[in-house]
């Protein structure tokens, strides 16, 4: 079965790019330098230093391998630039919520840094707010009850 898309700004996508770049080319040589090293200090089964290299080997590899897969799979989305006042993946969203202003951009579920503004289209927010418009009122449900988001604007 083949994978489906997965939904990137062309931003996320190199940032992917570079974080691979500095994966195969930075972190990986390091990692065997340091497995190299700790062999020589002899005694594998007792020597932490090899037991922790060897485990950030295998967190390297794993991540390689899952950024790879990501980037074979990217479909870049439209840009700010396509919003045109609907809302969709790149745009930035300025809500009312609780009479709070919120601002945030929507991007792919890879990108998602809620601490940096980036929500996930594939969040319960992200997925009321797709295709609205500014003006629009959208209701999200959440565990404490629904919460209404009011569309400031769309950018």
């Amino acid at each position: 079965m083949p994978k489906k898309d997965i939904l990137i700004t062309e931003e996320g996508l190199e940032k992917l790019k570079e974080e691979l770049t500095e994966l195969m080319t930075v972190r990986r040589p390091e990692v065997i330098n340091r497995i190299k090293g700790a062999k020589e200090l002899g005694d594998l089964s007792e020597n932490a230093e090899y037991s922790a290299a060897k485990e950030e080997q295998s967190f390297v590899e794993g991540r390689i391998q899952e950024v790879e897969e990501i980037i074979k799979h990217a479909k870049i989305v439209s840009s700010a630039s396509d919003c045109n006042g609907s809302i969709g993946i790149g745009c930035v969203v300025t809500v009312l919520v609780d009479g709070d202003e919120d601002k945030f951009e929507l991007v792919g579920p890879t990108e998602s840094d809620p601490a940096k503004g980036k929500i996930s289209v594939d969040s319960p927010v992200g997925k009321a707010l797709l295709g609205h418009k500014a003006k629009d009122t959208v209701s999200v449900e959440t565990p404490d009850g629904k919460i209404q988001y009011k569309i400031v604007s769309v950018d």
